[in-house]
Order: C-alpha cells, then structure tokens, then sequence
C-alpha cells in the first residue's frame, strides 16, 4: 500500500467518524440556530423594547459618522451611508449583536441543561427491587414449595 492510499484511508476514517459527523451537523444546526436568534432579537426583542420606551429607542440606525463622502447627499441612513462609502461607527449594530449574542447563550444554556438533566434520566438505572418486596416474593414461593411437597388434602364423605 502506498503512502498517499493510506492517507486517503486516515482521512475517510476521520471524515466518517462520529465526531466529525456530529460536528458538521453541530455547525449547520448553529447558523440556523442563529438566524432564528437574530430574528427574535431584530423582529421581537427590539420592536417590544422600542414599544415600552416609547419607540425612542431603534438601535439599527444608531451610529456615528467618522467622515462623509464628497459631494454626498442621499439619505442619513445607517445602509445608505455605508454603501456610499462613508467612514461610520455603527455602535447600534453593536449593541444589537450583544443583545443576540446574550439571547443565544440564555438559550442554549437552558437546552444544555434540558439535555443533561435527560441524560442523566436516561443513564439512571432502575432501581432494584425493594427490600420488603424481594421477602415476600421468597416467602411465597417457600410457600409454593411446601403446598407442593404436602400430600394433597382429600375430603372424606
């Protein structure tokens, strides 16, 4: 066998390996899963947050401009400006990846710990059997035994 035919075989071993595997499906899983916090954060969170200061407060277009483009005159919006080139400090947008970041982390926090206290309900092993139940168990057949070695009681007319 060849050097690279056996590198060829390490690497299929690894790339077919459960942990490989498990560690794809944990990526694709987590940008899904991320899109769906970004969502909550963007679509939710801040629209509620938006509602109870009174609509003062809309993060997505909070920032600073560092500098302008020449001769620029279009919209003074977070999107547009950046598309025109200028130089912006989007501290709202920061705030908002915050905001998803610490929502994510609650979350997955709380699934971990869904799962853990799952596991441990699983990989418990069932208890034996009780004490009390085991010795009566043992006398009945002691019972069991003695009715069988006992002449059969017959009724005399």
């Amino acid at each position: 066998m060849s050097k690279a035919t056996g590198v060829l075989k390490d690497f299929r071993n690894f790339a077919v390996k459960g942990n490989a595997v498990d560690l794809a499906v944990g990526v694709i899983i987590g940008a899904a899963f991320g899109r769906i916090v970004d969502s909550l954060v963007k679509d939710i969170v801040m629209p509620l947050i938006n509602f109870v200061l009174g609509g003062a407060v809309d993060f997505s277009n909070k920032f600073l401009v560092l500098s302008m483009p020449p001769n620029y005159t279009g919209p003074m919006t977070y999107a547009d400006l950046t598309k025109a080139g200028a130089n912006v400090f989007a501290w709202g947008n920061f705030i908002t990846i915050v905001i998803n970041f610490v929502l994510l982390a609650f979350i997955i926090f709380w699934m971990v710990k869904a799962v853990a206290r799952a596991r441990t309900h699983l990989d418990a092993a069932p208890a034996g059997t009780p004490a009390d139940v085991q010795l009566l168990r043992e006398i009945r057949d002691l019972l069991k035994e003695q009715r069988g070695a006992a002449p059969e009681r017959t009724s005399t007319p």
